[in-house]
């Protein structure tokens, strides 16, 4: 069965509002656990817009699979390797973005990508780079050492969710993931990502995990986490 990490990011943003501690972090991360999630995203950025030091601390101290998303610097290597997730995401990172924007450049920051990788792998931690679909990106990826890559999927989600020809779009997915799978590279999903995408996506045989958190969220607040994680379990069964 494909994997389904669940991203808990906004459950923090909602919290920060009040700077209380509602909703739980904690609570909602053994909801998901237990409905069913392979693992829990989290993405501790530089300006900690909603997950925090002491959320990232408690979570990787507890019986929860972590797949944290941190930028691409020592600062947060360092703190990835004092609290052990069990996944590290890299990302690119800028100050007044919403959210993510595209994927990482491999080319310019291939040799500070290499090195964290290198680390990590030292710490037997799983890490994956957040990348545009392109064969290139595969190619850079492999000569960097990474086990895998999670594919950036923002681009299709809004041609979807805008009725646009995604056709062309898709054909670079099935080609990277082919590519990545014959070279011995994991290939995951994430950005944008709901239903129809999905379902879509998951015409992919070599697509095997997707990372969802926005969406779910969001549906969750109308029909509870259980029942939206299931939805999104029967989808990519």
């Amino acid at each position: 069965m494909k994997k389904f990490g669940v991203n808990i990011d906004h459950v923090a943003t909602v919290r920060n509002a009040r700077g209380e501690g509602h909703p739980d972090i904690i609570e909602i991360a053994h909801a998901v656990k237990n409905s069913g999630a392979s693992s829990i995203t989290i993405h501790l950025r530089e300006d900690r817009r909603h997950i925090k030091d002491s959320d990232l601390k408690k979570l990787c101290k507890m019986n929860f699979l972590i797949n944290l998303e941190i930028a691409a610097n020592m600062k947060m290597v360092k703190l990835a390797i004092k609290n052990k997730p069990k996944f590290v995401c890299l990302v690119p990172e800028k100050r007044n973005e919403i959210t993510t924007e595209g994927g990482l450049d491999l080319n310019k920051n291939f040799n500070i990508i290499k090195k964290i990788i290198t680390k990590l792998n030292n710490k037997k931690i799983r890490t994956s780079l957040f990348i545009d679909p392109s064969i290139k990106n595969i190619i850079l990826s492999k000569k960097i050492g990474t086990q895998c890559v999670e594919l950036h999927t923002g681009k299709i989600s809004r041609m979807i969710k805008q009725k646009k020809n995604f056709k062309k779009e898709l054909n670079k997915i099935i080609k990277c993931s082919k590519f990545g799978f014959k070279n011995n590279i994991k290939i995951h999903a994430g950005h944008g990502l709901d239903y129809q995408t999905t379902k879509i996506l998951n015409k992919i045989s070599y697509i095997t995990e997707y990372n969802i958190g926005h969406f779910i969220i969001g549906e969750s607040i109308k029909f509870g986490i259980p029942k939206v994680i299931k939805k999104f379990k029967e989808i990519i069964k």
